[in-house]
């Protein structure tokens, strides 16, 4: 049953909390987090932290709820919400549901045909996007990069040609290696801010083109969450069909240029990704069977 004296109706709210400073938890957050019959949280550890820095008893309405048990939660708090119960959930920082779990929980809810609300607030996403400087009007989240293989490959390829403007997470430890893919994908010269920290006591804000970003963050050591944002391609790339990729590659070859290297000539002359120009003259190298 909901507590006493909440006049909220029986739902799920996703509650934003800060990312960095605990200054930005919402009044409304903490009303709502202070009402809820239980209070799911990503890591309930942190949770607590959170709570008691705001002035707010946890109790035992802490509920784990995390990407490796989302699911099954579920049903736990889907039947209190049922039975008349407000259940808020939070990530570790910033909007459930944005790259942190939420999604399952919010599918569960709505599939039951229960209330889901929202209290808006931090995001890192919109934050990094605010300060980078590029247009806004039109942009892409594309969250965390597959890390390696196909799939990272076409996702880059999509990221160079993109006239809107592009944001990703990354780790800290593999933000030089994506810095320089990206450079290879889109060009040194696309520009790029690298947000780390943000609200933070060491909030970074680099702004750059990829090429200089790329060399920057192989002689730092970077702490922190980070999120890069791309700016859009001027002038989007002309669609360049297999036969004549092939055909620039096959000159490259004949010429004695390994497949890297023939590989670069064609990306060059063509204006496509290095990945695509490289698996084009692998292909032509491979024996026919």
């Amino acid at each position: 049953m909901a507590r006493e004296g909440n006049a909220r109706p029986p739902s799920l709210v996703l509650v934003a909390t800060p990312i960095g400073n605990l200054g930005d938890l919402a009044p409304r957050a903490i009303e709502v987090l202070r009402d809820a019959t239980l209070v799911a949280a990503e890591d309930t550890r942190r949770t607590r932290a959170l709570l008691t820095a705001s002035g707010i008893p946890a109790g035992h309405r802490l509920l784990a709820v995390h990407a490796h048990n989302e699911r099954e939660a579920a049903a736990r708090v889907v039947a209190c919400i049922a039975g008349g119960g407000t259940v808020a959930y939070v990530s570790d920082a910033g909007t459930p549901g944005v790259s942190d779990p939420g999604t399952a929980l919010v599918q569960a809810c709505v599939e039951a045909g229960l209330l889901v609300s929202t209290v808006p607030g931090p995001s890192s996403l919109l934050a990094a996007l605010a300060v980078a400087g590029f247009p806004a009007d039109r942009f892409v989240f594309e969250g965390f990069l597959p890390r390696k293989g196909r799939a990272r490959a076409e996702r880059l390829e999509a990221i160079a040609g993109d006239a809107r403007t592009v944001v990703c997470f990354e780790a800290p430890s593999r933000v030089a290696a994506t810095l320089a893919d990206l450079a290879g994908a889109c060009g040194d010269d696309r520009r790029v801010a690298v947000a780390r920290e943000l609200t933070k006591l060491h909030e970074e804000v680099w702004r750059g083109t990829l090429g200089d970003g790329a060399r920057r963050a192989k002689d730092h050591d970077p702490r922190g969450e980070h999120v890069i944002v791309v700016g859009p391609a001027t002038t989007p790339p002309a669609e360049v069909d297999d036969e004549t990729l092939d055909d620039a590659v096959r000159r490259g070859l004949e010429r004695g240029l390994s497949a890297k290297d023939a590989a670069a000539a064609a990306a060059a002359e063509l204006g496509v990704p290095r990945r695509r120009a490289y698996d084009a003259a692998i292909a032509r190298r491979r024996p026919t069977p």
